[in-house]
């Protein structure tokens, strides 16, 4: 995606705004749906609808538009890829409460980590073939067929992934909240994060986190810019990128089911602090391989502790609240973070944003590691 954009407008912005779009629209609406989930029996009923028209079918429609659009109106096809980039983000993050009290239902605390790792560490695997297809489908199809195909090929995948969803099995709740307004709902907020100190010492680490992470979606253009890749190059490093996170999530899956998600969260900062640093040093283009590595096992480490140590703050029932109160409020440092990291890039330039987005990534992982208590340790 960032090398579409690039491709599409010379905005550094532009490119930040990927980010920034998908995490609005991922983790804004949760706290807005979390009471609409705890009144439900059943949840997967709701995932089904939402997941199919929101969250994959945007993806065929992004091909279309590039394929007829991207040459004769680059602008009108950036607007429109950022649109329904938004619409998939949105419908994926509406349904993130009531997916994760389904996971709850049925997989228990000492086997989630396991269930993430494994999860994205097999798909992550299928993805290294895929990755290589990238760079051929980009190296052999001219623009903008290249990108169009490799949107289409995504809705394809997705829409394997939602029949996978349809087999689920999923037991009832065995609470069901009493129906109550929005406004009601909304105030009640404020008393979880006053009350649970832990909770809210979570909540601040994970906010500076986000902002040490805000040169993530900039290491591949700074990386052409810098060294020339071409098709094949970029495809070997996305391949890395996502063999780092098939083999860190089952790593990352077994240390947060025996030692805390409170330690993988901590590892993750700091291996993004090191992908920023590495990249800013490199000599060559090679050293750009550890930096996908460690960006790789910063997001296969978000993937398996970032909800799944929420779960861990909290009563079943109040699962879906404590999931969308913490991605809500988090939106605003997620969508900020890739926006702060564009003017950076422009303002210092992108040596100047690794360095920071570095030094930010490491105070992050020391008040993980320092200021926050692991949940198992002090939630019943």
């Amino acid at each position: 995606m960032p090398i579409l954009v690039s491709t599409l407008t010379d905005s550094t912005l532009a490119v930040g705004m990927i980010a920034a779009i998908w995490g609005m629209g991922l983790y804004l609406p949760q706290m807005f749906t979390a009471n609409f989930a705890e009144r439900l029996t059943y949840k997967k009923p709701f995932l089904m609808v939402l997941s199919s028209f929101g969250e994959r079918l945007p993806y065929l429609i992004i091909g279309l538009v590039v394929f007829m659009l991207a040459v004769a109106s680059p602008t009108l096809t950036l607007v429109l890829f950022f649109l329904f980039l938004g619409i998939a983000a949105f419908s994926a993050g509406a349904g993130v409460p009531a997916w994760y009290d389904m996971i709850a239902k049925v997989i228990p605390v000492q086997r989630r980590g396991l269930w993430a790792g494994l999860g994205s560490g097999l798909g992550a695997m299928m993805g290294i073939v895929g990755a290589i297809f990238v760079g051929r489908i980009l190296d052999v199809y001219p623009y903008p067929n290249n990108f169009a195909l490799l949107f289409v090929l995504a809705f394809v995948f997705v829409m394997i992934s939602w029949v996978g969803l349809a087999l689920n099995r999923e037991p009832p709740s065995e609470i069901v909240k009493e129906p109550v307004s929005q406004m009601q709902y909304l105030r009640r907020l404020p008393a979880i994060l006053h009350g649970n100190e832990n909770y809210r010492r979570y909540f601040i680490t994970r906010s500076v986190v986000q902002f040490g992470a805000m040169a993530s979606g900039f290491f591949i253009v700074y990386g052409s810019e810098r060294f020339a890749l071409d098709g094949t190059e970029i495809g070997l490093l996305t391949a890395i990128l996502i063999g780092s996170q098939a083999v860190m999530g089952v790593v990352w899956g077994l240390v947060g089911d025996r030692l805390g998600h409170k330690m993988v969260l901590t590892g993750a900062a700091f291996a993004m602090a090191v992908a920023a640093l590495v990249a800013v040093w490199a000599p060559t283009a090679e050293w750009l391989y550890v930096t996908f590595f460690m960006m790789g096992a910063f997001f296969a480490a978000d993937w398996v502790s970032s909800l799944n140590i929420i779960l861990e703050f909290c009563e079943p029932e109040d699962r879906p609240t404590y999931i969308g109160l913490t991605n809500t409020l988090l939106a605003p440092s997620i969508i900020l973070a890739p926006l702060i990291g564009g003017w950076l890039a422009t303002a210092v330039g992108y040596p100047g944003l690794m360095i920071t987005a570095a030094v930010i990534a490491l105070i992050g992982g020391v008040m993980f590691l320092f200021w926050v208590r692991e949940p198992r340790a002090t939630t019943p």
